[in-house]
């Protein structure tokens, strides 16, 4: 009998699955989206900062490494960027606490910010609460997955535009979370509500309704 059961609750981790579903996006643009095809065309620099917290955990928000940050999110960048139309050329740069300790780095940035007609900042950050998932964990262990665990994470975005002369222009924001559920019999649908397509949406989403608002309400064109 206990050979049987220990048989039973090691299937049962096995075969546990999961399923991830996302919130809509919170201050998403509502007006209608207009195009500058007529403007002039502009530079524009994106500087990235990607932050993480696990909230009883981490005491601040801290920059994710290079590796850590979300797969792809370059291919997000250029797909949004056809929400505008009067981007003549542009540079990115990604933030990493490692620039502390190397000059050359903060240097590049610097000759970057020196060279182009508007800044975009744009912070990411991604939050959890380190109680929610250590007492999910344990109670989801306890009872072999049976019991459905969710854990949830909370995504935003800060976008603050600043022209050459690093005036603040304008600044969009943005919110969404994902829930993640644990339970045995969620292996039947895990292949289509994965964790990962529902954060790559979001981060998509972000970009591209931010970008469209900017289209719309003409920030890049230079006055």
């Amino acid at each position: 009998m206990k050979k049987f059961i220990v048989i039973l609750v090691i299937s049962l981790f096995l075969i546990s699955g999961c399923a991830s579903f996302r919130s809509g996006i919170q201050g998403k643009y509502e007006g209608a989206a207009e195009k500058n095809f007529g403007a002039g065309k502009v530079s524009v620099l994106f500087i990235f900062d990607h932050y993480k917290q696990s909230k009883g955990w981490d005491a601040i928000p801290k920059l994710e490494g290079k590796y850590d940050i979300i797969r792809d999110f370059d291919n997000f960048l250029i797909d949004a960027m056809n929400e505008l139309s009067n981007v003549g050329k542009y540079n990115t740069y990604t933030e990493y606490a490692t620039d502390v300790s190397e000059p050359y780095r903060r240097a590049q940035k610097d000759s970057l910010l020196a060279v182009h007609d508007f800044i975009f900042r744009v912070k990411f950050n991604k939050e959890n609460s380190f109680a929610q998932y250590f007492l999910g964990a344990l109670f989801s262990s306890l009872s072999a997955t049976v019991l459905p665990i969710p854990y949830k994470k909370n995504y935003s975005v800060t976008i603050s535009i600043y022209n050459s002369e690093d005036v603040l222009i304008k600044t969009y924001s943005r919110e969404a979370s994902i829930t993640k559920w644990v339970q045995s019999v969620l292996i039947f649908i895990y292949p289509f509500y994965t964790e990962k397509k529902k954060t790559e949406e979001i981060y998509i989403q972000f970009l591209h309704d931010i970008f469209r608002q900017v289209e719309a309400e003409k920030v890049l064109i230079k006055r």
